[in-house]
């Protein structure tokens, strides 16, 4: 699939994606590339992310890719679940354990638990190491559940603007090559 073909659903997690942000950089690359917006970016409320990737995923003219990071991941997962409209595929990077009742802030877990129903698309998942929202082995489980191909970033932090990866060429280098295999 190319770029021109596809509706690419920009999925931001809590506090959204800033100006230096990979997604955000994405976003403006990528002619089809559109975000979901939310309301509320610092006080998610589940039903309502969910609701507005349903609509957009549903309001979409082109087959469907997903990329989100981090809330943004959950978030389309439960979306995927009341949505009448198949998806292309999904590249997903940084999943948080929303399970985990250790995370902060405290209402993330409304996001959890994850549906560990494989996925009927191709997706890949990429985590890193020594994300603090996220233990690897967790991450790597859930990619499993979906079917999804799993790639260890190493020691990358939660694959964001702050912990270096504004730009993020393997991360584009990756989703091209995911791509272009649709």
């Amino acid at each position: 699939m190319k770029v021109k073909d596809t509706d690419i659903l920009m999925i931001p997690g809590y506090t959204n994606s800033g100006p230096g942000h990979w997604q955000t950089r994405w976003e403006r690359k990528l002619s089809t590339a559109r975000r979901v917006e939310q309301a509320e970016w610092s006080k998610p409320v589940r039903d309502d992310w969910v609701a507005n990737v349903k609509e957009a995923i549903e309001n979409a003219e082109r087959p469907v890719v997903l990329v989100a990071h981090s809330l943004g991941i959950p978030t389309a997962i439960h979306a995927l679940g009341e949505i009448s409209k198949p998806v292309a595929g999904a590249f997903f990077v940084a999943p948080p354990d929303v399970a985990n009742p250790a995370i902060r802030p405290k209402h993330l877990m409304t996001f959890g638990p994850y549906p560990r129903d494989p996925l009927p698309f191709p997706s890949i998942t990429v985590a890193s190491r020594n994300d603090p929202f996220c233990a690897f082995d967790v991450a790597e489980d859930i990619a499993g559940a979906w079917g999804s191909l799993f790639i260890d970033a190493g020691e990358a932090g939660h694959l964001n603007a702050e912990s270096g990866h504004g730009p993020w060429p393997e991360g584009s280098m990756t989703f091209a090559s995911f791509l272009s295999r649709l």
